[in-house]
């Protein structure tokens, strides 16, 4: 075989950058630049068991194929500008599911963390992870620990893995910690509670995406969501991609946030607040270091 000219290499090295210009170019026609991003997306990932069923599968494979979702979701949102993902992967109230499912659930985080670890770790993702750790297996939360541990200076991304997590729950261990630390009732403000809420030092939620085309809360980010927007996509988790994300960001782009206000030019008939007893005005009460304007 004869070796590889210099001058070879260097068509080829052409050829490589022009077809990463032209994919990059192609992407950019597909997925156009967006008016406006939100900051925080948070999604409940939804449908799994549903999606495992239509295929005649067992749930846990649902699980899996979610697991392996997340790493396209959490790239193409490095690529559409959004610097936080709060994901839903397990309530306080998953609990009461079958414990042959619980457990296949607990291995296979376990056996994500293992996986996805050097990827995430190159692409410059910090994880975090909010909830409650009590009742989570002590293998699982080493590997959880470890991995916060390895990307805590990242800042591609953050994302947030609520893992026994509950709105309320959430709610009552700030309160707890508030009393804990003798802060008297007339000094308790909105920002104190914030700031004792596992999401702390965090923006809140511009934009709650849930799956499977379902319409509920589900004890998710019950405080830090008070002002979101909220999207029903209509596809189960596992099909659940870059596409499905940004025609979710695309909507958001087309809201106007008025966090209570009026539209510009004071339109009355505009505003989405009560008539009495309505809605605060954003310097009034909402924290705006907490409420992560969106990026224009």
């Amino acid at each position: 075989m004869e070796p590889t000219s210099p001058k070879t290499l260097a068509a080829s090295g052409n050829t490589a950058h022009e077809a990463a210009h032209e994919a990059a170019h192609e992407a950019a026609q597909v997925f156009p630049p967006l008016p406006v991003t939100p900051v925080h997306v948070a999604i409940v990932m939804d449908g799994n068991g549903r999606w495992a069923a239509q295929r005649g599968l067992p749930r846990l494979e649902g699980h899996r194929a979610g697991a392996q979702c997340v790493r396209e979701v959490a790239e193409a949102a490095i690529d559409f500008g959004v610097e936080l993902l709060t994901l839903y992967a397990f309530s306080t109230e998953n609990w009461t599911r079958p414990e042959e499912e619980v457990g296949g659930l607990m291995t296979l985080l376990e056996e994500t963390i293992a996986r996805e670890q050097d990827a995430i770790v190159e692409n410059r993702i910090r994880v975090r992870s909010i909830g409650r750790r009590d009742a989570v297996p002590s293998t699982l939360q080493a590997a959880i620990d470890h991995l916060q541990e390895a990307t805590q200076d990242n800042d591609r991304l953050t994302i947030n893995f609520a893992f026994n997590y509950g709105g309320r729950g959430e709610i009552v261990d700030a309160v707890r910690e508030i009393v804990a630390a003798g802060v008297p009732a007339a000094q308790i403000t909105e920002k104190t509670i914030a700031q004792h809420l596992y999401t702390r030092g965090l923006p809140d939620p511009d934009l709650v995406i849930r799956t499977a085309g379902e319409m509920r809360l589900s004890n998710f980010l019950l405080w830090q969501a008070a002002y979101a927007e909220y999207y029903a996509a209509q596809v189960y988790w596992p099909d659940f991609g870059r596409k499905e994300l940004y025609e979710a960001l695309s909507n958001y782009s087309r809201r106007e946030r008025k966090f209570g206000g009026l539209s510009p030019g004071g339109d009355p008939a505009a505003g989405d607040s009560p008539a009495l007893g309505g809605d605060p005005a954003p310097g009034e009460s909402l924290d705006a270091g907490r409420n992560g304007a969106a990026k224009r």
